[in-house]
């Protein structure tokens, strides 16, 4: 009975089937394993595909390389699909930034309190995220920040020279600190003192000559950036070597011809125009003449004046004026010192009595005293007023003058002559 067979009962797998099926059974366990191992240690294996990555960049390069070349059209579609769906990305990403700004700057624009107050708090509470932030972008930015900073100032001059002064006024302490450190450098402290001592000089040594302390135009930090800034664009201009060549040889030129020819330069205008005035025309004034006469003959007798406009002429002719005026200033300058020391020296005893008898009267007035040498110089100079022509001469000049006629006599004065010891007898 053992060996008869159900026909009818279902076939039993053979040994070669069931060694497969534990293999399949084994198999499916292992990536069981594996599938939870990936789950539960993400970590570790992301550190293990780097390092591998890393040990092995030829290979893998290599091999894509190799799949590149097997599998052409199929690598070019990766790579279109690939872009295609980046761009895809891209442009959901700007739409969604760009939903994202609206909605914000709407919002803000609704809720501008909220806003001010946020940002109010946010810079309150992260004082040293604003400092560093502040000064990363100055490091960064230093010209342009500067840049910023002084063109606002010299927007401005009125304004900041008042907050300079409000901040002075607020920060006496600081501002001495600054100050103290600055002169603890010995060689900007003696520099300091050095030039301290000069001015001082300056102004004994003036005002022993009688003359008017040094005056000075201080100009601005933002006076000084315009004139650079105006000096740059004029220095510039491609055209201005010959332009300024032009210039300055015809301002010399007109200056010098005026400095030698000025009397009959002028004597020709009167004449001109006393000629208008015989003939019943319209009257002339005798200075534009003279100058327009001078620019003719230096315009004629200059080689080349192609590049001069009419604003470089006018600015020769007050440039000339100026020179000659000066020139002027200076000779009748020259011609009263000279007169007074002459006066002086050929009226010397009966100056000295008016002067005395003027010292004497000005004590009986109650008068400020005054040096009799001093007085004797000014009635000296009153005399001679009359005389030498003065026209030019401001309040300045004449006491310019007088403090050069009083040093040049100043030797002969304090030396005292006998007459001048006379006229301090009759003071007595």
């Amino acid at each position: 009975m053992s060996g008869l067979v159900d026909k009818d009962a279902a076939p039993q797998p053979g040994p070669e089937s069931r060694t497969a099926q534990r293999d399949e059974d084994a198999r499916a366990r292992k990536r069981e394993r594996d599938r939870r191992y990936r789950l539960e240690h993400p970590e570790e294996l992301a550190a293990q595909r780097r390092r591998w990555v890393e040990a092995n960049r030829d290979r893998i390069r290599e091999s894509n390389h190799r799949w590149r070349l097997e599998h052409l059209e199929r690598a070019r579609e990766l790579n279109r699909d690939s872009m295609r769906r980046a761009a895809d990305r891209k442009r959901r990403e700007a739409e969604t930034r760009a939903k994202a700004r609206v909605r914000v700057r709407v919002w803000r624009e609704e809720h501008p309190d909220r806003v001010r107050e946020y940002q109010r708090d946010w810079v309150e509470a992260n004082r040293d995220k604003v400092r560093e932030c502040y000064n990363r972008y100055y490091r960064a930015h230093r010209d342009e920040v500067n840049d910023r900073a002084t063109a606002r100032r010299d927007a401005d001059p009125a304004g900041t020279t008042a907050r300079k002064q409000a901040w002075a006024a607020d920060h006496k302490e600081r501002r001495a600190e600054l100050q103290r450190a600055r002169r603890a450098d010995p060689d900007v402290y003696a520099a300091e003192l050095q030039a301290n001592a000069a001015t001082r000089r300056l102004k004994r040594s003036l005002a022993r000559a009688g003359l008017p302390p040094k005056r000075l135009h201080p100009a601005t930090a933002a006076e000084r950036r315009a004139n650079e800034r105006a000096a740059v664009a004029f220095f510039g201009d491609p055209s201005l070597p010959e332009h300024v060549h032009q210039s300055t040889v015809f301002v010399e030129n007109l200056t010098k011809h005026m400095l030698l020819h000025h009397a009959r330069m002028r004597e020709f205008a009167e004449s001109y125009v006393a000629t208008r005035e015989r003939m019943g025309l319209p009257p002339a004034n005798a200075d534009d003449v003279m100058w327009a006469r001078a620019v003719d003959v230096v315009l004629d007798s200059s080689p080349r004046v192609d590049l001069l406009t009419s604003r470089d002429v006018a600015a020769a002719v007050r440039a000339a004026k100026v020179t000659v005026r000066r020139a002027e200033q200076k000779r009748q300058h020259e011609r009263l010192v000279q007169a007074v020391v002459v006066h002086v020296q050929r009226n010397r005893v009966r100056l000295a009595v008016d002067a005395a008898m003027e010292s004497r009267a000005r004590r009986r007035r109650g008068k400020p005293s005054v040096d009799r040498d001093e007085l004797l110089v000014r009635i000296a100079l009153q005399e001679v007023a009359a005389q030498v022509p003065t026209t030019l001469l401001a309040a300045g000049d004449i006491r310019k003058a007088l403090g050069r006629a009083s040093f040049a006599l100043g030797q002969m004065l304090d030396a005292g002559s006998s007459d001048y010891q006379r006229g301090r007898c009759l003071e007595a």
